[in-house]
Parts: structure tokens; C-alpha cells; sequence
């Protein structure tokens, strides 16, 4: 395709490869993924050497026909930002079409339209309750019997409907994280004072990992792994943030429950793998309510409980072989990126939204609640299940992207479509080429 010089079709390209960028960043796709499929899309439709730069906020791209010839440069600003599989997975499509030759320009431009002001046909009560099965499954993976599985599905839906209410009040995200650990923390706080004969930790631990789920730990790696540091800086501090939130919020609750002097302090050794088949069943079911709540098609919910199973598995034989937690957390974390390449492909959702959904159940809750139990006692060695949890938390984002790195050289490889290995992608095509190859000789 030789290159365009009509202004207005330019501007229509500029504007389109921004639009689909937006929807990507502010999704949670990686500087990289989105650097790379917006500029597919300029060179597909004929703007060759388009100037992409992608920040945490800002989206710009420039395009110089000739150098004697006015430079043209667009920007969007990325302000709004949630875990929407079904808007990725509909991006998703909507890219590989266009490069396929299967829609043009103004297909496309009509497209991206759609998804972005289209809502979604799953009621808000349904969102709702799916986050008390999120909560549910969490407290069966950590060892909750029925009555704390029912409370932890009930603390999961208020927070969730708090959360709502506040974002509503366009309160920063960082208050409504720690009006959610103080809600949940307030709640097992009240158990434990009527003596209801449960563990009431396992409640806040459940809910700490429901208000971890969905941050941007993927794609902060990512972004820092493929050199875009600025970006990953910005996601770092985003996640950081939010988690100081929670921190925040719980640690208030405890030390409300401190002044009524109720001790929900966590019993060191009330994990192990006395009920496996039933923990493994709840991190099955959390991922995939996640995945429900996060507008997943549900051709994917299934395949993604499967995964989710069998890398909390993994991770509770490996942990019962005292080898820490991180390290069984990479493995883990591995097996789901090395995967979710194949299991996308054939279910037709990017790889980002199998991963971030299957490694919710693996999300560190419980060190984090322990080192907050310690610190609450002036018990220093607190902090040092803090680092745990931050080594989990990047144990799982580096091994997810570097069974993406084994993963796609070793299937490009077997069908012949790329000699050369350009990094691991979690949404878009792998390239332009690649997409177009296989529309011609599909194996």
C-alpha cells in the first residue's frame, strides 16, 4: 500500500490508531503492546515511520509525509481507567480485522465507536454478586469454612458496592481502596465481638486480595522489562498506591478492633492442605467470577477456572515444600503465561485477560494481613512479611510474561510466521504481517 498524502485521511488514521491505543492503555494493556498495534495500524493503512509515544496518561502520534511537508501530530489523554475484558477483546478483534484486510478505515472508525459507547448487556446486580463469589472463592483457597465463605461473599459485595458509590462521588481511587480494608476489617471486627465461632481474619485476608485484584501488577513489569520506564514508573506508583490504600484502610480497622479490645490477630498456622481439593476449587471459582465481573466472554470463564486451578495447585504443593512463597508463586505464574498463549488463540481473547484473571487467587492477602497483624503487636518481623508479599506480587508478573516469552517464539516457530523473537504480546496481533500470512495460508 503506497503512502498517503490526503490530509483528511490522515487525520481519520491518526485518529483511529489513537482511539484503539486509548482503549488499550486504559485497560491495562503494556506501553509496549500498545506502542506496537498502533503502529500496525499507521503502517497498514499507509503512514510509514509514524511517531508513536505512549506515557501512563498521554497517547501522541505524529506523521510527517516528506520532510518539506507540515508534520501532523495528534494526543488523547487517558483519564478514565477499569478492567474491561469485553472492550479489550472486542479492540482485539477489531485490530486483526483491520489488518487482515477484513474491514477498512471507515469500518474500522465505525467499530471503534461502537465499543466505546456501547455498554454492557450484564445487569449491575450480577457484577455485584460475582464479586461476592470472588470473595467466597478466596476464603475457601485459604482454608474458610462455610460460615466465613458466606461472610467473606457479603463483606466482598459491600465493598464492591461502596466502591461503586464513592467512584461515583469522583473520589480518588486511593480513598475508595481505603474505605474497602476498613469496611471489610470493621466487619470481621464485629464477628469476632458477637463470638461467632469462626476465624475472622480469613475474612480480611479474602478481602484483601478482592481489592488487589485487577491492578495494574502485569503491566507495570511489562512495561519496565520492554524499556518503557516512565510508563512503568507511573503503573509502579499506581499499584503502590492503591495497595498503601488497602494497608491503610485494614490496619485502621485493627486498631479500632485494638480499642474495643477484639483481637483478630491471624493464627500462623491455620493454612496447609488438610482440605486441598476444596481450595483449589475456590481459586478455580474466584478467577472466573473475576472474570465475569470484568465483562469476559463466557466462552472463556471455564478455561480460565481450569487455569486458575491448576497454577493454585502448583503453587499450594510447592509452598507445602517450604520453599517460600515467591518462588512457587513464579512457578505458578509461569505455567499461566506459557498457557494462556495457546488457550487465547483458540478462545479468541487476548492473553491479558487469562492472566490477570487467573492469578487473583495467587495474589498476596495473606502475607500482607500477617505482616499488618505483626506490625499491629510491635512486632517488627512484620515487615518482613511485607517484603513477602511484594516479592509474590512481582514473582507473579515476571514469570506470567516470561511463560509469554517461551511460549510465543516456540508457536511463531512451528508455523513459520516470524524468524525473529520481538517480545512477548499480550494484546494484539504479534504483527501485521504475521496476521496477513495467515489469511493467506491458514494451517
Amino acid at each position: 500500500m503506497g503512502g498517503v498524502t490526503d490530509t483528511r485521511e490522515i487525520q481519520r488514521t491518526l485518529d483511529l490508531a489513537l482511539r484503539v491505543g486509548e482503549m488499550l492503555l486504559s485497560n491495562g494493556a503494556g506501553a509496549a503492546d500498545v506502542t506496537a498495534t498502533m503502529s500496525s495500524i499507521t503502517h497498514h493503512l499507509g503512514l510509514r515511520q509514524a511517531l508513536v509515544d505512549v506515557t501512563f496518561t498521554t497517547l501522541t502520534l505524529g506523521y510527517q509525509p516528506s520532510f518539506d511537508e507540515p508534520a501532523y501530530s495528534l494526543t488523547r489523554h487517558v483519564t478514565h481507567r477499569e478492567t474491561d475484558f469485553d472492550d479489550l477483546t472486542r479492540v482485539d478483534h477489531l485490530v486483526t480485522a483491520l489488518l487482515s484486510d477484513e474491514i477498512d478505515l471507515e469500518e474500522a472508525r465505525a467499530q471503534i465507536a461502537q465499543i466505546t459507547s456501547t455498554g454492557h448487556r450484564t445487569p449491575r446486580w450480577a457484577v455485584s454478586i460475582s464479586w461476592g463469589v470472588i470473595g467466597s472463592g478466596i476464603a475457601l483457597l485459604i482454608g474458610g469454612d462455610a460460615t466465613v465463605t458466606l461472610i467473606a461473599g457479603i463483606a466482598a459485595i459491600g465493598i464492591e458496592v461502596l466502591q461503586r458509590y464513592l467512584s461515583r462521588l469522583r473520589l480518588p481511587f486511593f480513598y475508595a481502596q481505603v474505605a474497602g480494608g476498613l469496611f471489610a476489617t470493621l466487619l470481621a471486627v464485629g464477628v469476632a465481638a458477637v463470638n461467632v465461632d469462626v476465624n475472622p481474619s480469613l475474612v480480611i485476608i479474602a478481602s484483601i486480595v478482592m481489592l488487589l485484584a485487577g491492578l495494574g501488577f502485569i503491566g507495570a513489569i511489562q512495561d519496565a522489562l520492554t524499556g518503557f520506564y516512565i510508563t512503568a514508573g507511573a503503573r509502579i506508583l499506581e499499584v503502590m498506591m492503591s495497595t498503601v490504600g488497602v494497608i491503610v484502610g485494614v490496619s485502621g480497622g485493627l486498631t479500632v478492633g485494638g480499642l474495643l479490645g477484639v483481637n483478630i490477630a491471624l493464627d500462623p498456622d491455620a493454612s496447609g492442605l488438610a482440605r486441598f481439593p476444596v481450595m483449589v476449587a475456590g481459586a478455580a471459582v474466584s478467577a472466573a467470577a473475576f472474570a465475569f465481573a470484568a465483562y469476559a466472554p463466557a466462552r472463556i470463564l471455564l478455561p480460565i477456572a481450569l487455569i486458575a486451578g491448576i497454577a493454585a495447585a502448583v503453587f499450594l504443593l510447592l509452598s507445602d515444600q517450604e520453599l517460600g512463597k515467591a518462588w512457587p508463586a513464579a512457578v505458578a505464574a509461569i505455567f499461566i503465561g506459557f498457557i494462556s498463549y495457546t488457550v487465547s488463540g483458540r478462545f479468541h481473547v487476548p492473553p491479558l485477560v487469562i492472566v490477570v484473571a487467573s492469578i487473583v487467587p495467587l495474589l498476596p492477602g495473606l502475607s500482607i494481613y500477617r505482616g499488618l497483624s505483626l506490625l499491629a503487636d510491635d512486632d517488627y518481623t512484620g515487615i518482613l512479611a511485607m517484603i513477602t508479599a511484594i516479592a509474590i506480587a512481582i514473582s507473579l508478573a515476571a514469570g506470567v510474561i516470561l511463560g509469554e516469552y517461551v511460549a510465543q517464539p516456540l508457536r511463531r516457530e512451528a508455523r513459520r510466521l516470524e524468524q525473529r523473537l520481538a517480545g512477548p504480546r499480550l494484546v494484539g496481533p504479534l504483527r501485521a504481517r504475521a496476521v496477513r500470512k495467515k489469511k493467506l495460508d491458514p494451517e
